[in-house]
């Protein structure tokens, strides 16, 4: 198992660096910086819904508090490292708040999927309705609908004169990734993920062994907030504003449909649609002949219809179908082989 661990970290740190060399070759770093941020969030979704089985329709909501958070304290505090920090708590507490209300409250998925939908458009509507001066956050103003433009973006820690900006943002967004599916990965092979995955399948026999269910995925849901916050913190670096969008009814629609299209209880499925169609949505810019919205909700229904468990599951099956099976049938011959054999010699 041990051993099994360290090839599967050693394989994904291998093509890690090769894709974070070879990919600037191809695609410019400013872009290449918000697909890896989406990747990040898609993953936090990924992670809860996929494998923790908590249908949350507002991960949106953590993703903005994140960038929010980070815009404010960076202006009052006047650097990036100690909000960057509180950028990850902040959602991470909301999140287990929330979490608890709703799993020690014992609502069904409907529930929380609703729940978790109405807490982002009260966010949503909140952060549109504080252009007055009077919704000040020390020396931050929210600015309404405006947004809070102007706050400092990432410097290394100890240098407030020596910004992180350009390519050097793309290799820590990058990096920061890397790490985040690498202790993605970590947690699911831990006994806590093993637990969480039996939850997701069977919540009744779980609670039954003995597992106290409500905790486990209060916890399972407040990790993927962080995450999401994160992500949301690094964005609002790459842009170097934060606007109400980032609530927005669309901005949880995509996310959801990223999962959906990458495939849902995979770890690298949310990454590779995150990144696909945020590319996608980058190569259709503003033109106005293809409505994007109406593209994004295109092509969910197509997966949906004939490739509902997304691209990487059906890539695996494909794979295990058209390489998998003669190995397996050469191991059932053996098998028979001895079967027969035995009888022969007893």
């Amino acid at each position: 198992m041990q051993g099994s661990v360290g090839r599967d970290v050693i394989a994904t740190l291998i093509v890690s660096v090769i894709l974070i060399w070879a990919l600037p070759l191809m695609v410019g770093t400013y872009t290449l910086t918000v697909l890896a941020i989406y990747a990040m969030l898609g993953l936090s979704l990924g992670l809860i819904w996929g494998f923790g089985g908590i249908l949350c329709f507002g991960q949106a909501a953590f993703f903005g508090l994140g960038a929010y958070t980070y815009a404010i304290a960076a202006i009052n505090i006047g650097e990036s490292t100690l909000p960057m920090i509180i950028a990850v708590i902040v959602p991470c507490i909301f999140a287990a708040l929330l979490g608890a209300m709703m799993f020690y409250g014992r609502l069904g998925d409907v529930y929380l999927g609703v729940i978790t939908l109405v807490v982002t458009l009260i966010l949503f509507k909140f952060v549109n309705s504080t252009a007055g001066p009077a919704y000040t956050i020390g020396n931050a103003r929210l600015g309404g609908y405006n947004g809070i433009p102007g706050f400092p973006t990432l410097n290394v820690p100890g240098r407030t004169d020596l910004y992180i900006w350009g390519d050097a943002l793309y290799y820590l967004c990058a990096v920061a990734l890397v790490l985040v599916y690498l202790g993605v990965t970590w947690l699911l092979r831990s006994s806590f993920g093993r637990i969480a995955v039996g939850i997701r399948e069977n919540e009744t026999r779980m609670s039954l062994i003995g597992y106290d269910v409500r905790i486990r995925k209060t916890v399972m849901f407040a990790i993927g907030a962080a995450i999401a916050g994160l992500a949301g913190a690094l964005y609002a670096n790459w842009g170097a504003i934060v606007t109400p969008g980032l609530f927005s009814l669309s901005q949880s629609a995509e996310i959801i449909i990223w999962c959906i299209v990458g495939g849902l209880g995979t770890r690298f499925g949310p990454l590779l649609g995150a990144a696909g169609l945020g590319y996608l949505k980058f190569l259709l810019g503003q033109q106005s002949m293809i409505n994007n919205t109406m593209l994004m909700g295109l092509i969910l229904v197509l997966f949906v219809l004939f490739l509902p468990r997304g691209v990487v599951p059906a890539a695996i099956s494909v794979w295990r179908a058209s390489v998998g099976r003669p190995r397996r049938t050469g191991r059932a011959r053996a098998m028979r082989r001895n079967r027969r054999r035995d009888r022969d010699d007893g």
